[in-house]
């Protein structure tokens, strides 16, 4: 999935508006302006679209986990240059404070299958033998099933 793709449907299934995005990119140690946000939630073809980068989506990321969970003491969060879908399962988890259970649950509420051994091995280091990559369907699922959670019918 794309980085844009991932803010868009965070955005919606959470209801942030332009002001609370802004706030939790600082939060995530990176300013930005209504502009900036604009141009990465435009769709592809959109002329102001603008790509946005792993570093930037980490850091909407890391805001997103001091709004939610509070900032630990000495420690800044530092947005990392490369993320992958098992980082962004393990910032999600953490920022939603989100159990192996919640997850499972998310994805039944789309009627997908997955459990919670799945789950441990997509949070596992990527060294440790039972490893698994979590792949851009996963993904997918998990962001349409924490819509499913969180975004209400009369808002849809």
């Amino acid at each position: 999935m794309e980085n844009n793709d991932i803010l868009r449907r965070l955005r919606f299934t959470l209801s942030l508006d332009d002001d609370k995005m802004i706030a939790l990119f600082g939060l995530g140690n990176l300013k930005v302006d209504r502009a900036a946000v604009s141009n990465w939630l435009k769709r592809d073809g959109d002329e102001y679209f603008i790509e946005m980068s792993d570093k930037e989506l980490a850091s909407f990321f890391n805001g997103l986990i001091v709004d939610k969970r509070g900032r630990q003491e000495g420690r800044e969060p530092i947005a990392e240059e490369r993320l992958n879908n098992n980082l962004i399962l393990k910032k999600l988890k953490i920022a939603l404070s989100l159990t192996s259970d919640d997850i499972v649950e998310a994805f039944q509420l789309i009627d997908k299958r997955i459990t919670t051994s799945e789950i441990g091995a997509f949070l596992r280091n990527p060294n440790h033998s039972k490893y698994r990559e979590f792949n851009g369907q996963y993904l997918r699922n998990l962001l349409n099933g924490l819509q499913a959670k969180y975004v209400t019918k009369k808002d849809r």
